[in-house]
């Protein structure tokens, strides 16, 4: 039997004041949301002024990445490549860059998904958050 890292609530706590602190240094108002491995929803926080819609994105990019074991990007690009088929996969939403996984020791032990700026800008929260805690 394998041992997995998982992530815990201080680590929850950590990705979430650092991913706040790259947005707020930024001027840029998002919500921020991180999952578990199943893409089950750990953290959601809306920063002031972030857009509603970005409240339902964020989570759905988390999943994504989570599920899909890679960044949601990933995602939108092969849609944007043309194959719109994709669009029709069961379970999947948030096929927006934005959703980026943790890993640690080459398993995905979660993921954060960030809403309501570019969604590059929405990414380089998520990365600032995730290298908080190391990974």
């Amino acid at each position: 039997m394998k041992t997995k890292a998982v992530l815990e609530a201080a680590d929850v706590k950590q990705i979430a004041a650092a991913a706040e602190a790259e947005a707020l240094k930024n001027n840029w108002a998002v919500t921020i949301a991180i999952v578990d491995d199943g893409g089950h929803l750990l953290w959601l926080q809306r920063l002031d002024g972030a857009p509603a819609i970005s409240s339902h994105i964020a989570p759905a990019k988390a999943h994504t990445a989570a599920l899909g074991r890679r960044e949601s990007k990933v995602y939108e690009d092969v849609i944007n490549q043309g194959r719109v088929s994709f669009l029709s996969a069961p379970g999947v939403a948030g096929l927006l860059e934005g959703g980026v996984p943790v890993t640690k020791d080459g398993q995905v032990i979660g993921a954060v998904g960030v809403s309501g700026v570019k969604s590059s800008e929405d990414a380089q929260i998520a990365r600032a958050g995730i290298a908080a805690i190391g990974l």
